[in-house]
């Protein structure tokens, strides 16, 4: 088994191959698999001549509090129908992170088939997300002030530079490479978009949506994408303007709002909609999972109530993965990190601390505000006496991180 960087003169055939026997590509489709692999780093396992996994890893951004982290984000893991059960996703994906963390990510994140299986490698679940689906008569929003224009797949690089300039918050991502958003445009042959420009015509807000019957729905609502309350608003009342004909829409919940805020008695509605094609519900889960890849970059940014000295003990999984040459070999070690006014982590142990024994996918969740300490160290690799569980509690108080990017 040969893992080398993907090479699109001769790979992108057999990455279309395995990438249609995992049903996430049609015939007719291979144009939007070439975009979603420009400006990304792609790696492949050759065995017997042929491409049988392909992972990619787009360059991106995530704003933790005021800053912006340099992300990795992992946006395909496949591996083909004759090398399954091989071990080959987990160390061709720590391969790729490996050299993501080389030329200069510092933190990393990819969503889940299922939870397990990228703990191996270090990472750690992120925070729920929800999903409302409801009808629009039911939003009490008003009624939309202007009419939008409409968006095309044609329109994928107006709407990229959308994306790239809409609201960021903590946890908010951007994936840098616009083909990434040229191929989310194309997979579904029905989806639209409608939104609304500035005076000079650049585009400001809009929602990208996919219908599973373009009659009556459900309407899922991939992306709502803003830059203010007001743009969000406008929106919701474009939404609210179907109603006469879509009888269900489904929209992941906006980390500025409570949906149920703007719904029309929403558990009456859940009551008396409880099955069939147009149920009205709430789904929540966690389909995000992240990782630090530089301790020090990550740290930096961290603003603290009160400050605090102790020794991290940290494991990483991800070593085993590796190969031999690899240009970055994981966090396993120990540090002594310093939060107070400036924060900072450095290797090695000062004496007389308290220590904190975490694996890297525990450490980023209490880093990032997912879970506070002592939940941590009941249900995953966090370990410290109850003083400084108590204190590392006290001392960060972080907003729900979201990445509002889908990838």
């Amino acid at each position: 088994m040969l893992f080398r960087p993907y090479d699109p003169e001769h790979d992108f055939e057999d990455a279309c191959r395995i990438w249609k026997e995992v049903g996430w590509l049609e015939d007719g489709q291979e144009e939007i698999e070439k975009a979603f692999l420009e400006g990304s780093a792609a790696w492949v396992a050759e065995l017997n001549g042929h491409v049988e996994s392909l992972v990619t890893v787009a360059p991106g951004g995530m704003r933790y509090l005021n800053a912006d982290l340099q992300l990795a984000a992992v946006t395909g893991v496949v591996v083909g129908r004759v090398a399954r059960k091989q071990g080959i996703a987990a160390r061709l994906t720590a391969k790729a992170l490996a050299q993501a963390a080389a030329d200069g990510a510092q933190v990393a994140g990819l969503s889940i088939f299922d939870q397990g299986f990228y703990d191996k490698l270090g990472f750690g679940t992120g925070s729920y997300e929800h999903t409302f689906s409801f009808d629009p008569a039911d939003l009490r929003v008003p009624n939309p002030p202007r009419p939008p224009i409409r968006l095309t797949k044609d329109d994928w690089a107006r709407v990229h530079r959308a994306r790239l300039a809409a609201r960021r918050s903590h946890g908010s991502c951007v994936l840098h490479p616009p083909g990434v958003t040229r191929a989310d445009m194309g997979w579904e042959k029905q989806a639209f978009g409608l939104g609304y420009t500035a005076a000079a015509g650049e585009l400001t807000h809009f929602l990208w949506v996919s219908p599973t019957s373009v009659e009556h729905g459900p309407y899922d609502i991939w992306w709502l994408v803003y830059r203010d309350g007001a743009q969000l608003l406008e929106l919701l009342s474009v939404v609210k303007s179907w109603s006469d004909q879509v009888h269900t829409v489904a929209v992941g919940e906006p980390p500025e709002i409570q949906m149920q805020d703007l719904l029309h008695q929403p558990f009456r509605a859940r009551r008396t909609r409880r099955e069939g094609k147009h149920r009205v519900e709430t789904r929540s889960a966690a389909y995000f999972q992240w990782r630090i890849l530089d301790l020090p970059a990550c740290i930096a940014p961290m603003r603290v109530s009160a400050p605090l000295r102790f020794v991290l003990r940290l494991d990483d999984p991800i070593t085993p993965y590796l190969p031999e040459n690899a240009p970055w070999r994981g966090l396993t070690g120990e540090y002594t990190v310093f939060l107070g006014k400036t924060c900072a982590a450095q290797p090695g142990r000062e004496a007389g601390l308290p220590v904190l024994e975490a694996s890297v996918g525990a450490f980023t969740r209490w880093w990032m505000g997912v879970r506070p300490a002592a939940s941590l160290a009941l249900t995953d690799h966090f370990r410290a006496d109850p003083a400084l569980l108590s204190a590392l509690d006290d001392a960060l108080c972080l907003p729900q991180p979201h990445p509002r990017w889908i990838f």
